[in-house]
């Protein structure tokens, strides 16, 4: 059987450096319920070792860092009991989110090698991470649109966080993003050749490591920078920041239907531009409803309680949204026509979204109500 994650050290020095390798270069790394139960007390053990100065996290193989969620077993579940909410779905969700917010409050530098694919619960892991790499190969989105979801994983504090309109606009469309476009947004720190990776990790090993996080944080700071500095590498031409007008002014408005409309009636040629038109006019419904009110109502929560929030949102796509008709167009027929609920955003009734913040656990506590303690300090 496939090890799920490798697990590794590589020396630095007095110190040693963690690597984690998600091993499933065939689903595109995937991350499967396998990967996040073996990551979550690894991370934990590393965090409890004095002799681990940073963590580096990547992706097998050339294609991707990782390029989603593995949700087919999800699929399975819900047909077999739907309209309930169903173990698989409540446990995956629950400690996918519990590993995110680990790497986001990790004691220690996490570095994310993000290149190739990054999507979906791919997001979530490197845009936890306290030293985000991207590369001239990586590609970014958050397409849930396409399958009856919505951006998840922490996207509600991070999407929060970029320039005014974008992450509304982002989330709506699963608009990809390369890497002008992640540090434009916030969503990577610095900017690396893919051909260069060996020779970082060696820079990495050759750091003088102290004895706090705070310390060697700083010091992974100061070389990614100067590395970064030396890369003679070209950036990719920027997608995002070119129509922040037409996008910051389609966002402007008090109505999600009124934001739709305007995205699809904008008069771009770009075809970067035309494809995100693309998903969002052929995507779920429900979608942009729930992205409005993630950028709307989210931006003050703390992150613990953007996580707790999704996890409510993310049950009930499973249980009365669009989740299982998605997955089943993508990935289990391919027809890749999918019979939504409603036809337009604007046929979604207030009562139909209102549904979606109702806790689906009954009387039960909050899967997620401990989260600020998923990680024991010693």
């Amino acid at each position: 059987m496939q090890t799920p994650v490798i697990i590794e050290t590589i020396n630095a020095g007095d110190k040693v450096i963690g690597v984690a390798t998600l091993n499933s270069e065939k689903s595109l790394n995937a991350l499967s319920l396998a990967m996040a139960e073996t990551l979550l007390p690894q991370l934990q053990a590393w965090a409890d070792d004095p002799d681990v100065a940073c963590i580096w996290l990547q992706g097998a193989g050339e294609k991707a860092f990782c390029a989603g969620g593995d949700i087919v077993a999800m699929y399975k579940a819900m047909q077999a009991e739907p309209g309930q909410l169903v173990p698989e779905v409540e446990n995956f969700f629950t400690t996918e989110y519990q590993l995110d917010y680990a790497i986001q409050t990790y004691p220690k530098p996490i570095i994310c090698w993000g290149d190739g694919i990054v999507m979906g619960g791919g997001m979530g892991l490197m845009n936890g991470a306290s030293h985000r790499i991207v590369t001239d190969r990586s590609l970014l989105a958050m397409p849930e649109v396409t399958i009856g979801l919505y951006p998840d994983v922490g996207a509600t504090y991070f999407l929060n966080r970029m320039p005014k309109g974008c992450g509304a606009f982002l989330g709506m469309t699963g608009a990809t993003m390369n890497a002008s476009d992640a540090l434009f947004l916030n969503l990577a720190d610095q900017f690396v050749g893919h051909q260069h990776k060996a020779q970082l990790i060696e820079a990495l090993q050759s750091i003088e490591w102290g004895d706090t996080g705070a310390l060697n944080h700083q010091k992974v700071t100061d070389m990614l920078e100067q590395f970064a500095e030396q890369d003679d590498t070209a950036l990719p031409t920027p997608q995002v920041e070119a129509h922040i007008e037409t996008i910051q002014q389609a966002m402007d408005t008090q109505t999600v239907t009124e934001a739709v409309q305007r995205v699809l009636a904008a008069d771009e040629e770009d075809k970067w531009f035309q494809k995100a038109q693309k998903n969002l006019k052929h995507g779920c419904p429900i979608t942009p409803h729930l992205v409005w009110q993630q950028t709307r109502h989210g931006a003050d929560l703390s992150l613990a309680d953007c996580f707790r929030f999704e996890l409510t949102l993310s049950c009930n796509c499973a249980v009365r949204g669009d989740f299982a008709e998605g997955i089943r167009a993508l990935l289990i027929d391919k027809d890749k026509q999918p019979k939504w609920q409603f036809t337009d955003v604007a046929d979604v009734t207030e009562e139909a979204i209102d549904g979606f913040f109702d806790p689906p656990w009954g009387e039960r506590t909050h899967p997620l109500a401990e989260l600020e303690h998923v990680l024991v300090k010693k």
